[in-house]
């Protein structure tokens, strides 16, 4: 595989990081399910579309939109970890789904598979770029003149409760790690939508734009499931393992979450609060001008 984005490769492919989305993939798919609903409903997929989903991981998002496109249009998957392919290509054998296909690929660098498309979508799958510019250029390049593109990313921290309260229970406990490049690859490094819209906009992509949406996130299970859920995966796993945490700090760390988390509980479960940037844009069209 060709990638511009060799750590990135190596922490969603061969990482306990990777392996933990892997592990807990039905857990975060749950919670996340409002995200996909949002870039779907946006994306308005037609039947017979050729669709790519960038950064698709296990492949939830490619399943669910195989079924807007129908089986006269075809979804890619594209993704820069086999191990998530894998997974993702088990189950779409396993409900019978034939027309969707899984590329390992750096979409910074790659030819996607059937291009030119007809759209892409991504649920958090663009911010881990080395150079997001390039990557959304190649990305046009493998599709359609006029093509849409829609993708989620997470606003900042601080509207984003799944992960300030995890950062906040894990430095009271243990301290504030290192800092780090706040636009670097990661998941917030679309958090800035005037700078987003600058790369779409310097990528040759026309019509951008970039909304703020709220939403609700919707894990299952009770504040205490969730805080246990978050001592293994997310943002306080990665201040845990800086300072070489005991069970002891996990269990605070954990009490501290549950105690957060519980302010969102309702009769229909939890109910996270969530503010998801939500970009789309076009592929120029010469028939425009």
């Amino acid at each position: 595989m060709e990638t511009a984005n060799q750590e990135q490769a190596e922490y969603w492919s061969a990482s306990p990081a990777g392996e933990n989305w892997l592990t807990y993939q039905d857990h975060l798919d749950q919670v996340l399910q409002p995200v996909l609903d949002l870039v779907l409903d946006r994306a308005t997929l037609r039947p017979g579309d050729r669709v790519v989903d960038i950064g698709c991981g296990a492949g939830t998002s490619v399943l669910a939109a195989a079924a807007h496109v129908g089986r006269a249009g075809h979804v890619l998957g594209a993704d820069i970890s086999q191990p998530f392919l894998d997974r993702a290509a088990a189950i779409a054998a396993e409900r019978g789904i034939t027309h969707v296909d899984f590329q390992c690929a750096d979409a910074q660098v790659a030819q996607l598979k059937g291009a030119p498309l007809d759209a892409a979508m991504s649920r958090f799958g663009v911010m881990f770029f080395e150079d997001p510019t390039a990557a959304f250029a190649n990305i046009a390049r493998n599709l359609k003149p006029g093509a849409q593109i829609t993708f989620a990313a997470w606003a900042p921290v601080s509207e984003n409760p799944w992960f300030s309260i995890p950062v906040a229970a894990a430095k009271e406990r243990l301290g504030d790690p290192p800092k780090a490049d706040p636009d670097a690859p990661g998941p917030f490094a679309f958090r800035d939508r005037d700078r987003v819209l600058g790369l779409l906009q310097a990528a040759g992509l026309v019509d951008v734009t970039a909304e703020p949406v709220p939403v609700h996130l919707t894990p299952a299970g009770d504040a205490d499931a969730l805080a246990q859920l978050s001592t293994r995966i997310g943002p306080a796993t990665r201040i845990m393992s800086h300072f070489d945490a005991g069970p002891g700090d996990a269990h605070a760390i954990a009490a501290t979450m549950r105690d957060a988390f519980a302010e969102y509980a309702t009769p229909d479960g939890l109910r996270v609060p969530a503010t998801i940037n939500l970009f789309q844009a076009r592929t120029a069209d010469p028939q425009d001008t």
